[in-house]
């Protein structure tokens, strides 16, 4: 009794849920310039510039550019411009850009859209710089998907941004070929980063700090492609321990609060010299799709006809996709920091209970579920060159039963 007395108020505080607020714009004087901006985007021609003056601007509607190129979207600099969809009546996105070619998108805050702050979809050479992107307010379900979200596109470059308070992921690539991002921030969204069914994607230079998950490498059924050839590193990936709060059936729900990085059946995915610190449940996670099936199968079918937003959402029939891996390989895991001086893994998510219960005061650093492709052998689907780190397999084809540290099997150079 004594020792649990001992331990009660470090169990209290874990169980609180620390979030401030973001941007509070009570006195802010704001400016309607929605038709002109508008109408700018639609007349623009190639080589064109639109600039935005230093303000506070308020829509009602998303805005919309297609079918442009070489066209310079540019504010006076990031909480100097703020384009604000907080009362926004017509449209998901805030800024909706489609079919365009060479974008630049420099230099200003966008904030509170009905959905996604930006999406850019079927563009080649899209560049997001400087670019501010957030909820303001407390963090909750009803926040939009994605703050920055280029899909099905090519040569994109995301770079010094900020992203705060997405229910998925704050800075997105999806289905898209030759990603580079580099130098962000990404704070309070249920996944800091994400690259999900892309090709060719280098993630480094980032902070990903106070989110349910640092950074997030997925590939999932049933899109137009599948996604290889991912180099995660030199990313600050630390204390990602904010509660989940993605709309229930959302694939990011899977993600326990207190994850730094997670693959899920990707290929050829390359992650080193990152920083992983504090990142209370686990720092690495290697998981398959069949892992993700199991534990959201009964979720899913209570929120099938719940939100059916831009955010992708567990698919329990993925075995009708015959083209689909859900297995992940090739994951490389090399000369990382990975430290965590937390004492529990989550309350909030199953495998923070189990962690804490089998492996109290210790929880793993590296975790890898057991599911492997028929024909594979461990080194195969994993190597990992790391010294003095907890590795746990959790055996998840056989129910945890021979769940164990055993890390030899997985060790190469």
């Amino acid at each position: 009794m004594n020792r649990l007395l001992y331990f009660l108020p470090f169990l209290l505080l874990l169980a609180c849920d620390f979030e401030s607020e973001v941007a509070d714009r009570s006195s802010a004087n704001w400016q309607n310039i929605e038709k002109d901006l508008q109408t700018a985007l639609i007349m623009a021609s190639d080589g064109d510039t639109i600039t935005i003056p230093e303000g506070y601007f308020k829509f009602s509607k998303s805005l919309l550019m297609d079918e442009k190129s070489n066209i310079v979207f540019k504010g006076a600099g990031i909480d100097k411009t703020i384009l604000s969809f907080k009362n926004q009546e017509e449209g998901a996105e805030g800024f909706k850009i489609a079919d365009c070619k060479n974008i630049l998108l420099e230099g200003f805050t966008i904030e509170d859209a009905a959905g996604d702050n930006i999406k850019v979809t079927d563009t080649d050479g899209i560049t997001f710089r400087k670019v501010k992107a957030q909820w303001t307010g407390k963090v909750n379900e009803k926040n939009g998907a994605y703050a920055l979200y280029p899909v099905l596109c090519k040569n994109v470059l995301i770079e010094n941004c900020v992203a705060i308070g997405s229910s998925d992921a704050g800075i997105y690539v999806g289905q898209s070929d030759s990603v580079i991002i580099r130098n962000n921030e990404a704070y309070q969204n249920v996944a800091g980063i994400e690259s999900e069914n892309s090709n060719y994607v280098e993630i480094y230079g980032n902070k990903a700090i106070n989110n349910t998950g640092g950074i997030l490498v997925f590939d999932l059924p049933g899109l137009t492609q599948y996604g290889e050839d991912i180099k995660v590193y030199n990313n600050e990936v630390r204390e990602n321990n904010h509660r989940n709060f993605a709309p229930a059936g959302n694939i990011v729900g899977v993600v326990p609060p207190g994850t730094g990085i997670m693959v899920l059946a990707t290929r050829n995915v390359d992650i080193y010299e990152n920083d992983i610190i504090d990142n209370r449940s686990v720092g690495l996670a290697i998981i398959s799709y069949e892992l993700v099936a199991a534990i959201s199968e009964e979720e899913t079918e209570e929120a099938d006809s719940e939100q059916a937003g831009s955010a992708q959402r567990v698919n329990s029939n993925y075995d009708l996709d015959e083209n689909y891996n859900p297995y992940p390989s090739d994951i490389k895991i090399r000369q990382n920091t990975i430290q965590n001086d937390k004492w529990f893994a989550t309350f909030q998510h199953d495998f923070g209970k189990l962690f804490n219960f089998k492996y109290p005061f210790n929880p793993p650093d590296i975790v890898f579920d057991g599911f492997m492709e028929e024909g594979k052998t461990p080194k195969d689907i994993l190597c990992i060159d790391q010294k003095d780190v907890h590795f746990v397999n959790l055996d998840a084809p056989n129910d945890l039963e021979d769940m164990n540290e055993n890390m030899e099997e997985f060790v190469c150079k």
